[in-house]
């Protein structure tokens, strides 16, 4: 996909990622993905040629983000039925909003740390009043984010009072509503999960940031932040978390693969679930990859395992996934 939204050709996307580019600008090589619902298959109609259908067997997605993991290409995948690696429509939906995921987390009586949201609405109605009220609130530091984003982009931490208007007119430049959370004393631990009814839960890690919140250039560019694997754990905490992890899954109604990442608080050893990622990155530095591989299951395993789950959840569906000849 281009730096405009634009999908690329097969043959074009090649060339990419032959080049090892990161990010493709310009829409001039885009190409028109249009569904043929049920066909098994996409038309995909490049500039310049003549329309032309392209028959999947399966799909991994690795578009991040809006329009990649929030249920919209599964939606489009669905309709053509084309089984698709990872949660379907309904779990990457809720997956990506904050807002919704926590409140979920809530009625499965999973902790979560002190939050609230916030529709740019409300806000721009009474700033300052609500600008009061989130720090009587929750305190500071906090922070403020996007509720529908990843990568940490939009991300602010408020250290004083007098920070929070800017945070937020940063979180609402990229959603309408956001989510701030009380900023807690905390370590990272992570746990990769995979599988559809009966998941599995990898060991856990621990992310060192190399600054002081793990933000994006922390996560894909400077490469300086450590990732513990195990994580140092006394194992009853482990176990917890890890038995969370699977709550936290089944709550979102996820299917395939999801990271869940959690605050462990070094006062009293606290855990509070702080996302699940429903599309987490497979890069070399990435965690979700590490944490099979140091729970027994090599890279190219994972791959072919989640293949396979995608396959199992498609054939689930049953009857009303009938492809047409």
């Amino acid at each position: 996909m281009t730096g405009g939204g634009r999908w690329l050709s097969p043959e074009d996307s090649g060339r990419v990622l032959d080049s090892g580019a990161a990010r493709v600008d310009g829409d001039a090589a885009a190409a028109r993905v249009l569904v043929d619902p049920g066909s098994g298959g996409l038309v995909v109609h490049a500039e310049g040629g003549a329309p032309h259908r392209l028959a999947l067997d399966v799909v991994f997605p690795v578009m991040h983000g809006w329009g990649g993991e929030d249920g919209r290409l599964q939606g489009l995948l669905d309709l053509a039925l084309i089984p698709c690696v990872g949660p379907g429509v309904l779990g990457s939906a809720v997956g990506m909003d904050k807002q919704v995921a926590k409140a979920l987390f809530e009625q499965a009586g999973i902790p979560v740390g002190p939050w609230r949201a916030l529709h740019r609405g409300a806000w721009e109605a009474d700033r300052a009043a609500h600008a009061r009220r989130l720090v009587a609130e929750l305190g500071t530091p906090l922070f403020v984010k996007p509720a529908n984003g990843g990568s940490s982009v939009g991300i602010s931490k408020v250290r004083a009072p007098e920070e929070i208007d800017a945070a937020l007119a940063l979180a609402f430049s990229l959603d309408r509503k956001v989510v701030i959370e009380r900023g807690l004393d905390a370590r990272e631990i992570e746990c990769a999960v995979l599988g559809n009814d009966r998941p599995a839960v990898s060991v856990c890690g621990e992310i060192v940031p190399s600054r002081e919140f793990y933000d994006y250039a922390s996560k894909y560019q400077d490469g300086t932040s450590r990732l513990a694997i195990p994580a140092p754990l006394d194992p009853g905490v482990s176990d917890r978390i890890r038995a969370l992890a699977a709550a936290a899954f089944r709550a979102l109604d996820l299917s395939g693969m999801a990271r869940v990442d959690f605050f462990l608080e070094k006062a009293d050893g606290g855990v509070f679930l702080n996302e699940v990622n429903t599309l987490p990155g497979f890069t070399p530095i990435s965690m979700y990859p590490k944490l099979w591989e140091a729970s027994g299951l090599p890279y190219p395993d994972l791959l072919a395992r989640l293949i396979d789950l995608a396959r199992e959840r498609f054939e689930d569906a049953g009857s009303r996934r009938t492809r047409r000849d």
